[in-house]
């Protein structure tokens, strides 16, 4: 326990440097949070989601899971989903995977892990799905990477496939849903541009009616 108090001082430090900056700053985020930006990322450390795009707290709203997933299955992608937009009226979803994602690289390989085998075959649907493309790409590192940006762009269109997005455009409200990639190695993000903004850009059989 001893070895927790450095986070205990650093946490006062960081308030006493808020506080310096803003006496108030505390009190005005405890009011209440307004942002407009949901931000699906992968747990990994090295990927934190606030610092990277230079936004304070209360700016990003943040959902992480190993490999930045969006499962149509998974009741807490759709919750964090579901609150952000309709709630929080967030204009806009970034996907934002990483190059040297472990969650990616285990999804290639023929071994056992465990429980997390079982999440990460949503990535190994995503392989077979675009095995003939990651087949020709012969530098294992560039496979790699392409099945991490492959991913991001799955995980896109899950979330865009949800009643909540497709709700959302149909009563009007503005949403764009966002592929990114971050590169660990030059801390750069990298844009896919694979953005969905309206139901028109939803493939034919995966809309739903709504019943607005």
């Amino acid at each position: 326990m001893k070895k927790l108090k450095i986070l205990f001082q650093n946490n006062r430090e960081w308030v006493k440097s808020r506080l310096e900056k803003d006496k108030h700053y505390f009190q005005k985020m405890a009011d209440a949070q307004d942002p407009l930006y949901l931000w699906i990322g992968c747990s990994d450390s090295r990927v934190p989601a606030n610092e990277i795009v230079g936004l304070e707290p209360g700016e990003l709203f943040v959902h992480r899971n190993v490999a930045n997933l969006f499962p149509h299955t998974d009741f807490n992608c759709l919750s964090v989903l579901e609150y952000a937009v309709d709630l929080l009226k967030i204009q806009h979803v970034i996907v934002c995977g990483h190059y040297g994602c472990g969650g990616v690289k285990a999804s290639m390989e023929e071994h056992q892990l465990g429980l997390v085998d079982n999440w990460l075959r949503n990535i190994r649907d995503v392989h077979a799905r675009f095995k003939d493309e990651l087949e020709k790409i012969t530098n294992q590192k560039e496979r790699y990477n392409r099945l991490v940006e492959l991913n991001v762009m799955q995980q896109v269109l899950n979330v865009c496939h949800t009643t909540i997005a497709q709700s959302a455009w149909a009563r009007g409200q503005p949403l764009a849903v966002h592929g990114w990639v971050y590169d660990l190695a030059t801390g750069s993000l990298k844009d896919l541009d694979c953005c969905i903004s309206s139901i028109d850009q939803v493939e034919t059989i995966y809309r739903i009616r709504s019943p607005l």
